[in-house]
């Protein structure tokens, strides 16, 4: 029997992303993801935060996708697993980093003035969705 993994963050990138491409054809876009937390605390009041951050790898159209559309603040909603790599430092230490592997990223963030504002992702996407709805009901046969 198989197991399933799987991972989604919804957050803003903490830098522009980067792209590494490879001799035969092939790139990956890294980029980091900052998701914060907030809460009261119970007996101080005081109002808290954290926030983490994760490291993302995009592969083929996606990191293209990701590399032409994301910056440094864009909001992302991503979906992939988590994968934990081994390798060895420039003093020969093992270290360990877990990043998150994309296997969808959701662009949320507002285009940029430089083109036209048609609002975020999602907003682009209910829009055409219901437009679609609204085109299937004129063609219903009853």
């Amino acid at each position: 029997m198989s197991t399933f993994q799987k991972i989604t963050i919804v957050g803003n990138l903490g830098d522009n992303p980067i792209t590494h491409h490879f001799d035969g054809g092939g790139q990956i876009t890294r980029f980091s993801v900052a998701t914060t937390e907030h809460w009261k605390d119970k007996t101080t009041g005081e109002r808290k935060e954290l926030t983490e951050w994760h490291r993302v790898i995009a592969n083929g159209k996606t990191g293209e996708l990701c590399e032409k559309y994301l910056h440094k603040g864009s909001k992302v909603l991503i979906e992939g697993k988590l994968r934990t790599r081994k390798w060895k430092n420039d003093t020969g230490v093992e270290q360990y980093t877990t990043e998150v592997i994309a296997r969808e990223v959701v662009f949320m963030s507002p285009k940029s003035d430089s083109v036209t504002n048609q609002g975020s992702a999602v907003d682009q996407y209910q829009a055409k969705s219901k437009d679609a709805r609204e085109e299937n009901f004129d063609d219903l046969p009853f």
